[in-house]
């Protein structure tokens, strides 16, 4: 008799209730644990569509309650699947009139601070009792900060009148996972019921991926339950009370497919493995999207911390092998190394070919793996220069050098035949830091007295594989099996070389922080600074005033590597970050060179960071003429003109052909280069002016480590041209503390300006092997970039260090 009432009253809500054009909020949801916004990512998108946009890999669920039948009848059961920003869903019932299926799908756009979704709802059945009207859900989900989470949803019938609308609220008290209070209210409005209801209660997970839920209803019933991740899978189960407190129904679940917090992982686990953080190829700053396998010196140097931080890794495996990195990278992800290694974990480096540079690099490894046939050259550091007066003099080009200060040798490859006192001086003490530098790193790291270093790099130079060994350069001889071999006796597991794309952190889920992570903003200038080359400054302003202007970044970072050109490009960035100051800190990073006009777009930084190998300062000022001295009578090219004004003629002359730059036909008169001397020394006087303003000092200050010297890092914060030694992530460490960011919060970089979707270069074939004009070659692009600016006064380094810079930073990108 019981049975046949239960069954009556069963018909009878279904056919009161199912009939209904959209089912009520809190039965749709009974497989929630907790309202839609408080508990990761409710069910993909069948709850509010707007959760999607925290979704960090494909995801699915499958669960299943006991309410209408034993708990191993699926007599109701529902299935959720998501990718990020797609979700799917149904929900299944057999009930004593028959059966019918829900389905959702959804999709969302947005951020963590703000996310927008749709989803569209229909129904399949052959019951005429249970059939419903399809559904259009509008979906929203705001995060201002992640103590807090909003959402809304508006469920519209479409082939009837009726529409729904719930909203959620859910409080973080400690900005994290571990603790959740929530609630939910909903309106329903139909033909068949006209209710508001609501829900509160609780999440906690003080155990990573243990969650426990807690769940009041405004009928007097609730819920509690239990939710267990073991990384990729997770078992749920959840015991409904109904409103006399007395036990009704579960609910169990089995989750699938994305990496969850796992207690497992954090407390129990034994596996251990190296990451393979390099394995040759190019490292620079940026690179395209697509088609590009450059590594990013912020994605190692992030890689590198996270690795640190993972329970899971012992060590990090590197192959330098063809690897191409220029002098102060190799510097920065070293010191990030040696931080790394401080934690206790290991560091296998391979080497085959090696130069200084690369052997200081790999120092820091507790194994290095040399290639039996591989050498290592400790030729120690050298700067020379070619000297083209001669040759310009037999060519027939004339070159007039505009030099009025001291270290300013800019031009000295074309007006002179030889190295000056001067350039002799600045470049030697360069070399000398760099040298003592290297040699104070390797011989920490492989114990060598100096006395022994001097000897290896003096008296033997020259190292293969068994000298390598014997001196104690390296500690195996071997190719990458041998490195294999080293991890393998370290962890004891065969296999267990993995990629940093397994890092924990990469796959964690983004529900243990709501909202968008703090934003810095780093914007590269790298190459010559020019308007429409190199730094590209007419474009690049617009991204030093776009992160000035945008409320969601905290800081900007400056990263120059550059040593000058155009005082007016650099003018215009470093104008736009003086504008900046006061607003939101301006942190300055030097790479490998950021001197002349590279610190002009430095010198307003509120804080300058550098490697103490960078090449910075160089405050001065130069210029010249180039003209023709006989060329065109050897070429027989001929000129002629006519002319209104004086010095009307003065940069005519016949334009090289392919390269599109023209040759003056006449040097400038006493006159003129009067004027010029003039200008040159008065943009002078205005660069010390500003370097003084910048950095809080007198400009007899700045006079005393001005006239164009070039100054290491390591001197040069020594003379306060700069702050702290360090690299980008010092820099960033200084951005978050001067931007009040806590120390350990986690910040989103947003790296500007855009590199771009894909290097065409790469696709465009050789013709007859010559390089198509995208892929110009560096001397003659040099060259039209002399020609161009000739002439003008210009705050830079020699044309060789720019050729340098060029190939090293990407001038011509």
């Amino acid at each position: 008799m019981k049975k046949i009432l239960v069954s009556f009253l069963i018909v009878f809500y279904t056919q009161l209730f199912s009939q209904t054009a959209i089912t009520p909020y809190y039965e749709r949801n009974d497989f929630l644990f907790a309202s839609s916004g408080a508990l990761k990512f409710g069910l993909y998108g069948y709850d509010n569509p707007a959760l999607l946009t925290y979704l960090h890999q494909p995801d699915m669920l499958f669960i299943w309650s006991d309410q209408r039948a034993n708990w191993k009848e699926l007599k109701r059961w529902g299935l959720f699947a998501a990718i990020p920003k797609i979700g799917f869903g149904t929900i299944h019932e057999q009930l004593p009139i028959g059966h019918y299926a829900d389905y959702r799908l959804s999709i969302s756009t947005g951020d963590r601070d703000l996310g927008l979704g749709i989803g569209y709802g229909w129904t399949r059945t052959k019951v005429l009792q249970l059939e419903k009207s399809d559904i259009l859900i509008l979906g929203t989900l705001y995060r201002p900060a992640r103590f807090l989470s909003a959402g809304i949803t508006l469920t519209e019938a479409l082939n009837t009148r009726g529409y729904e609308i719930a909203g959620d609220i859910a409080i973080r008290p400690l900005g994290n996972e571990k603790i959740a209070l929530f609630a939910d209210y909903a309106v329903h409005r139909t033909s068949q019921l006209n209710k508001d209801m609501w829900s509160a209660g609780i999440v906690t997970e003080f155990l990573p991926g243990v969650r426990i839920t807690g769940r009041y209803f405004n009928t007097d019933a609730f819920s509690v339950g239990l939710q267990f991740s073991l990384g990729r899978i997770e078992l749920q189960t959840q015991a409904h009370y109904n409103p006399s407190h007395k036990y009704d129904y579960n609910v169990y679940g089995i989750r699938f497919g994305a990496y969850d917090r796992n207690v497992i992982s954090k407390y129990f686990s034994r596996r251990k493995d190296f990451v393979k953080l390099i394995d040759g190829g190019r490292i620079d700053y940026q690179k395209f999207a697509l088609f590009d396998n450059t590594r990013t010196l912020s994605n190692l140097i992030k890689n590198i911390e996270i690795a640190k931080e993972d329970p899971y890794v012992a060590g990090i495996v590197i192959n330098t092998s063809n690897m191409e990195v220029n002098q102060e990278i190799a510097w920065e992800l070293r010191k990030k190394l040696l931080d790394f290694k401080a934690s206790g974990k290991k560091i296998f480096i391979f080497i085959d070919q090696c130069d200084i540079n690369t052997y200081h690099f790999a120092s820091v490894a507790d194994k290095i793996v040399m290639d039996p046939l591989g050498t290592i050259l400790l030729q120690g550091y050298v700067m020379g220069r070619t000297y083209f007066k001669g040759t310009l003099e037999k060519i027939g080009i004339g070159f007039d050098e505009w030099r009025f200060f001291k270290y300013k040798s800019a031009a000295e490859t074309i007006s002179r035949d030889k190295m000056s006192d001067a350039d002799r001086e600045q470049r030697q003490k360069v070399l000398d830091d760099w040298y003592k530098i290297a040699r104070e790193e390797i011989c920490s790291a492989r114990r060598f007295t100096f006395e022994k270093f001097d000897s290896l790099v003096n008296n033997a130079v020259i190292f293969f594989a068994n000298q390598a060994k014997e001196t104690g350069l390296i500690d195996s001889i071997g190719r990458w099996d041998k490195v294999k071999e080293l991890v393998k006796s370290e962890t004891g597991k065969k296999e267990s070389i993995v990629s940093e794309k397994r890092l924990e952190k990469h796959n964690l889920p983004y529900d243990d922080s709501w909202g968008e992570q703090p934003k810095i903003a780093v914007i590269y200038a790298l190459g010559a600074c020019a308007m429409d080359e190199g730094i590209k400054a007419r474009k690049l302003v617009k991204d030093v005033e776009a992160a000035v202007d945008n409320s969601k970044v905290k800081a900007i970072i400056l990263r120059v590597d550059s040593p000058g050109g155009d005082a007016m490009a650099s003018d215009y960035i470093a104008e736009a970050l003086k504008k900046a100051k006061g607003k939101k800190p301006v942190i300055v990073s030097q790479g490998f060179v950021a001197a002349s006009g590279g610190y002009w777009l430095s010198m307003y930084g509120d804080t300058i960071v550098s490697s103490p190998i960078t090449i910075t300062g160089s405050i001065g000022v130069i210029g010249g003429w180039y003209y023709d001295n006989g060329l065109k009578s050897k070429l027989g090219v001929s000129t002629d003109f006519v002319k209104v004004g004086e010095h009307a003629d003065l940069g005519f002359g016949f334009t090289f052909p392919l390269i599109n730059a023209t040759l003056p036909d006449r040097n400038l008169t006493q006159e003129e280069r009067a004027v010029m001397e003039k200008d040159i020394k008065l943009l002078y006087k205005e660069f010390v002016e500003k370097v003084a303003h910048g950095r809080k000092k007198t400009a007899d200050e700045i006079e005393q480590i001005a006239e164009g010297r070039i100054w290491t890092g390591l001197d040069a914060q020594k003379n306060g041209l700069v702050d702290l030694l360090g690299g980008l992530d010092l820099a960033i460490e200084v951005a978050k503390q001067s931007a009040g960011i806590p120390k350990h919060q986690e910040v989103s970089l947003i790296e500007l300006p855009k590199k771009g979707l894909i290097d065409f270069s790469k696709f465009m074939p050789k013709l007859i092997g010559l390089k198509t004009t995208f892929n110009t070659d560096p001397t003659i692009e040099l060259l039209k970039f002399h020609l161009k600016h000739n002439g003008k006064p210009m705050p830079m380094l020699p044309m060789e260090d720019l050729d340098v810079i060029m190939k090293k930073a990407g001038m011509f990108n």
